[in-house]
């Protein structure tokens, strides 16, 4: 003990001093304190692996359970949960053994003060796990339904902790946020069983549209994969400019694959219908008028129908579609004759 204190008095301020046996007597007693934790340190080393194995079992337990219910997603993020909640768990029993004047209630504070922080930080990555979490718990689709979101239209393949996974038509991949998809609307194509499609299909206005709709309405109970119940409906639905619209209604399987081939059978077997019952399917005509704004009749709606001036001594022009229901001829003469 002296020679310690003459070699500490022997120190100068400003100097380095180089003493080995300084250095042993630390290390001596690092080797004692770690001898001494020795038996704690086993002991912390087994119990930790022991949660290790809780957890371990418990993630498989939780997924085997929800695979069984048909929800193995929710198996994989709540089992996931479990086990770090449990390793965690298992590590703050662990110190508490190795240094036992360690106060799991202050690291436990620590922690939450800590997870401040690490909210902020991770802000994204933790709403986007807390949602996909609520998507799996509350199911509002399933992997394998097809939907639309955020402009994006495919089917559901799988949903992750941060991102929903969806297989577009044209064989694409999207990664969607699960905090997009929570907070957006979603349309869910395949929800019900079946769905309703339509289709606007235009006819001549000089043909009769009690005919057209009734043609139409056959040929859509014929196609294979229409629904007989609800069953086809034809209305006539809008007067355009150049032809009488038709709205054809019909159910199919919900799956796209099934609403596509129906609507391809129905355009088809219509268009060919509507042919070989010699209903006009016009195109969309336009008539461009051209005045001399020099005329004194130039305005003048009673010495003019639509640009077109009337003749001297008679009434004004007739619209095509009523001369052509009066005989089948454009002629006003030979309508007039007729009459």
């Amino acid at each position: 003990m002296a020679q310690d204190n003459t070699d500490i008095a022997a120190d100068k301020t400003g100097e380095v001093d180089l003493n080995p046996s300084l250095a042993l007597e630390k290390i001596d007693s690092w080797l004692d304190g770690f001898v001494a934790i020795l038996p704690n340190l086993v002991v912390s080393i087994i119990v930790f692996f022991v949660f290790l194995i809780i957890a371990i079992i418990l993630k498989k337990v939780v997924l085997k359970t929800a695979t069984s219910k048909g929800r193995s997603n929710l198996g994989e993020i709540m089992g996931g949960f479990l086990k770090a909640a449990v390793i965690l768990f298992g590590l703050l029993i662990a110190a508490t053994i190795v240094v036992p004047t360690l106060n799991p209630g202050d690291l436990v504070a620590g922690l939450g003060v800590s997870s401040v922080a690490i909210g902020f930080a991770f802000k994204d990555i933790l709403q986007n796990w807390l949602a996909g979490l609520l998507i799996l718990i509350r199911q509002p689709f399933e992997i394998g339904d097809q939907v639309e979101v955020s402009g994006y239209e495919g089917t559901i393949a799988h949903i992750e902790t941060r991102a929903t996974i969806i297989n577009t038509y044209d064989g694409q991949r999207a990664v969607i946020p699960n905090s997009d998809i929570y907070t957006n609307a979603v349309l869910v194509k395949t929800g019900n069983e079946m769905r309703r499609s339509q289709y606007d299909i235009g006819i001549g206005y000089a043909d009769d549209i009690d005919t057209a709709c009734e043609i139409i309405r056959a040929e859509l109970v014929k196609i294979e994969g229409v629904e007989a119940d609800p069953a086809p409906e034809v209305f006539p639905w809008d007067l355009a400019a150049s032809w009488v619209t038709l709205r054809a209604r019909w159910w199919t399987n919900s799956k796209r694959g099934n609403v596509v081939q129906q609507r391809a059978a129905v355009i088809r077997a219509v268009k060919n219908a509507l042919d070989e019952a010699a209903i006009d399917m016009p195109y969309d005509t336009k008539v461009h008028l051209f005045h001399d704004q020099t005329e004194e009749t130039d305005g003048d709606r009673a010495g003019q129908r639509e640009g077109w001036p009337a003749p001297k001594g008679s009434d004004a022009p007739k619209p095509r579609y009523q001369v052509m229901g009066q005989g089948g001829t454009s002629d006003p003469k030979v309508a007039e004759a007729k009459e």
